[in-house]
């Protein structure tokens, strides 16, 4: 069966071919007109053996075009020659031939080949008249009339269908484009949720991000990613995968966002950027240290708030194509929302968990206090009951002995209440203060003197051998702070020990150091002394106390401008450092 349009006009030319010859071989002919006839139906068999031959042939779209043009042409010329070999005869319905090239033109190249074949076509119908039976002016107006009315109707519809037809192609390009990018669409959505959904496949931050790594790795390869978050004006690493994960802002590292590119994607805006080469932020030589050489930063929008970042770097430039930046950018909303969870997750937690502690805290403290009440007081009942029943007995000596117990207990009794009040009064607000000219060099000496009297077993030695500033300051609060650092320096010191007091000044502030030579204090607990009630596990077992010393000494630091610290490495013992400005 033909397959195209060509095939069929070279069946029904050869069709037509047959019908010519039989037409001419049982019509009778004047005999000068039946060689004509009989050339026209030759000529018209060679036009439909070219027309077989051009149909069969790839010749593009000029030479097909061309093609059709010239068989219009022939056709037309077959058209006028069997009009003109049947002009003899009077009203030969033959001449209604001449309509055909004029719609086949019309039909292959719309009005304007509708307008041309009916000049021609009927232009030629007015000749053979004139040469043969006889011009008529009606019949060669009916002739032009029908015949440009025919090529321009037949053309404008063929116009019009081939409007129709492009438009109708048009949109439906348009409906697959449409088709495509929606259904790509829909992947870069699935793509994304499926990293968003194990990203929040577990609230333990670690597993949520394997997990999410895992997803992004074989959709957006890349060779280190990170998840950054704001908290105020500083910029957090939450997380971290690939290179220099651990090295380069690792997780739980902070910086300010000023200068950085998380600044420049707090507006919502994705970053692309192609080169780390150009060294736009500070990070850049870190990163390009590692190899990287492109990046590409997504803000987390939870809603209309951005709350971090989501970049991933290449080690080429210009590394991401627009499907990459676009799935990207539907992520950092997307992996938000998860984020944000683990982030109150994790706030829970760490609530949660302080919540535990303090309670432990506090229970502790009970029993803590409990005992250190229960000791003294037990004494002092002892001692009173002894002296009330044996007095008469007792020399004179035993007895100054049971009052001295009685008093020594009373007085730790009185330290007890007072820490237990003066952390109330810190925490309340309504600790008191009386600022005033204070000599620091007096302060301490009084201090040294108190302790190394109070007992015999650790020498307490000064080594400030140049008198200290006078500062501003609370005389009394500042010897109960070096009164605390010395003692405790005192009681965790082995028998025979030394606790060395020792001062500097510089920088506008006077630094006193309180050295024990006891076992140290490990670094993972050093934060928890200061606390309150916080006690310290240290090499033998920790010593009688309320765990409110540090507390308070550090709480009277801070409220003269100052600070407490301490530090413990590998030699033995620690030192307890305390900065006060010298300008207050």
């Amino acid at each position: 069966m033909p397959r195209r349009p060509g095939q069929w006009l070279v069946l029904l030319r050869a069709a037509l071919v047959a019908v010519a010859a039989i037409v001419v071989a049982v019509t009778e002919f004047p005999s000068s007109y039946r060689p004509w006839a009989w050339a026209v139906v030759g000529f018209f068999a060679l036009v439909t053996v070219a027309s077989g031959v051009l149909s069969a042939t790839d010749l593009g779209h000029s030479g097909r075009v061309r093609a059709r043009a010239l068989l219009i042409v022939c056709d037309a010329i077959v058209g006028v020659g069997i009009v003109a070999v049947f002009s003899y005869q009077s009203g030969e319905p033959y001449r209604a031939l001449y309509l055909i090239p004029i719609a086949e033109a019309a039909l292959r190249f719309g009005l304007l080949g509708g307008v041309i074949g009916g000049a021609a076509m009927t232009g030629s119908t007015i000749v053979i008249d004139a040469l043969g039976p006889g011009f008529q002016l009606r019949g060669a107006l009916v002739r032009v009339l029908v015949g440009m009315l025919s090529g321009i109707v037949v053309g404008r519809l063929r116009d019009t269908l081939n409007a129709e037809r492009a438009l109708a192609e048009a949109r439906a390009v348009e409906a697959e484009r449409l088709r495509d990018e929606l259904g790509h669409r829909v992947d870069v959505l699935e793509t994304a949720n499926r990293c968003a959904r194990a990203l929040g496949s577990s609230l333990e931050l670690d597993e949520a991000f394997g997990a999410f790594i895992r997803e992004l790795r074989g959709l957006v390869p890349f060779e280190r990613t990170a998840i950054v978050l704001v908290d105020g004006d500083t910029a957090t690493t939450m997380a971290t995968a690939g290179l220099g994960a651990s090295e380069v802002f690792p997780p739980g590292n902070t910086g300010p966002i000023m200068d950085s590119v998380l600044e420049r994607v707090l507006d919502g805006h994705i970053v692309v950027r192609h080169d780390l080469a150009e060294r736009e932020y500070p990070e850049d030589d870190l990163l390009l240290a590692l190899g990287l050489r492109s990046e590409l930063v997504a803000p987390l929008l939870l809603g209309a708030r951005t709350i971090g970042m989501l970049t991933l770097s290449r080690d080429r430039v210009e590394a991401f194509s627009e499907d990459e930046i676009e799935l990207v950018s539907l992520l950092g909303r997307l992996v938000a929302t998860a984020v944000q969870n683990i982030r109150a997750y994790e706030a829970e937690r760490r609530r949660v968990e302080e919540l535990a502690r303090l309670s432990q805290l506090r229970a502790d403290f009970v029993s803590l206090v409990s005992h250190e009440l229960r000791s003294p007081m037990a004494a002092v009942i002892g001692a009173a009951r002894t002296l009330q029943d044996r007095w008469r007995m007792l020399t004179a000596d035993q007895r100054e002995s049971f009052l001295a117990l009685i008093g020594d207990e009373t007085s730790r009794l009185a330290e007890l209440v007072g820490d237990v009040l003066d952390t109330s009064r810190i925490e309340a607000g309504t600790f008191s203060y009386r600022f005033e000219e204070v000599d620091l060099g007096r302060v301490v000496d009084e201090a040294v003197e108190a302790a190394a009297l109070a007992q015999q077993d650790v020498a307490v030695v000064s080594a400030v051998r140049t008198g200290l500033p006078v500062i501003r300051g609370d005389r009394a609060r500042l010897r109960q702070v070096l009164g605390n650092l010395i003692e405790n320096a005192v009681k965790y010191s082995p028998e025979g020990g030394e606790v060395l007091v020792s001062a500097a000044t510089g920088n506008g502030a006077v630094k006193i150091a309180v050295k024990d030579s006891g076992p140290g204090i490990p670094r993972a607990q050093q934060a928890r002394i200061f606390e309150k009630f916080g006690r310290a596990d240290v090499e033998g077992g920790s010593k009688p106390g309320t765990g409110l010393g540090l507390f308070i000494a550090r709480s009277i630091a801070e409220a003269h401008g100052g600070s407490l610290d301490v530090t413990s490495g590998l030699e033995p013992g620690a030192v307890f450092t305390l900065s006060l400005p010298v300008d207050r």
